[in-house]
């Protein structure tokens, strides 16, 4: 392998002058071109660069988007995405009434661009690994143990409101902006979810009973009512035949075109006589006992 490089390099030098400025000038060009596109970066949109040199260790000046120059080797940009971006965590953990509470938080972050020397100093590129779900686990335990299970569903924007301060608060310790925080689920233990079917279930059948017993209050006022009715109405007929013997004949003169009416609708031949008709209502005899019933009725009062 040695022999065949010293032959190409003795040919290379046997070569004609003007073919061995020519590769001299061509390896000299590529090595420009490498060193300038070594030279240059280009931060895109949405981003920011710092440098990092070797010699001086990490600049302060943060570079916008577009395209800036280094020095080989001794200089290394770090480009940041400054854009919002989502993160989702799940969290489980206990309420006040030791409820064991699966709560889902799902937050928009982004870091700081003013910051950002600092914050590569402190926590590097990933820090929605190594930071975020640290405080969040830590803001959702501290916050959940402040509230019962059923003020988790019945207060929950007050839950999330408290959950938002805190973690704005703890994530500006690492230079991390949150522009939204929002509950994305809230689940409770098995046990918790049966004792919550059992309430429900004694409620129903209590309200079921409730209803039950006004129901029977109801009816029982029918009842009354339909008793009281009819007394008062035996009353007023017995009042109406003590006073008039007439209102008996009415009566009867009613019933009577009732059995008629029953008797022509039948297709058997009945034959009655006028005393079960109840049409006697001109012989002595009905007026016997209209007289009877009235002094009846007279006794009574």
């Amino acid at each position: 392998m040695a022999k065949r490089i010293g032959d190409i390099l003795g040919r290379m030098g046997k070569a004609p002058s003007g073919l061995g400025l020519g590769m001299k000038l061509l390896i000299a060009g590529g090595v420009a071109a490498y060193g300038l596109s070594e030279a240059m970066f280009t931060v895109e949109g949405g981003h920011r660069a710092i440098i990092f040199n070797r010699v001086g260790g990490l600049q302060k000046d943060i570079l916008a988007e577009g395209l800036h120059f280094r020095i080989p080797w001794f200089q290394h940009p770090i480009i940041y995405d400054i854009r919002t971006r989502p993160k989702k965590i799940t969290s489980p953990t206990g309420s006040k009434d030791l409820q064991v509470v699966n709560i889902g938080l799902r937050i928009l972050h982004r870091p700081n661009a003013l910051t950002l020397p600092e914050m590569y100093r402190v926590v590097g590129v990933d820090y929605d690994d190594r930071v975020l779900p640290s405080i969040i686990n830590e803001v959702l335990k501290s916050v959940v143990a402040k509230f019962n299970a059923s003020q988790l569903i019945t207060q929950r924007s007050a839950v999330s409101l408290l959950v938002r301060q805190q973690l704005v608060d703890r994530a500006s310790d690492f230079n991390i902006i949150l522009d939204d925080v929002a509950i994305t689920e809230l689940s409770f233990g098995k046990e918790y979810a049966a004792a919550v079917e059992a309430k429900q279930v004694a409620q129903q059948e209590a309200q079921r009973a409730q209803f039950i017993v006004e129901q029977a209050k109801q009816e029982r006022n029918r009842k009354v009512v339909q008793a009281e009715g009819e007394a008062t109405s035996a009353k007023m007929v017995g009042a109406a035949i003590s006073e008039n013997p007439g209102y008996l004949k009415l009566r009867k003169i009613k019933a009577a075109q009732n059995i008629a009416r029953t008797v022509a609708g039948s297709q058997n031949r009945v034959y009655l006589s006028a005393g079960n008709l109840m049409l006697n209502i001109t012989e002595k005899e009905f007026d016997d006992a209209a007289n009877k019933l009235q002094g009846v009725v007279g006794k009574k009062k």
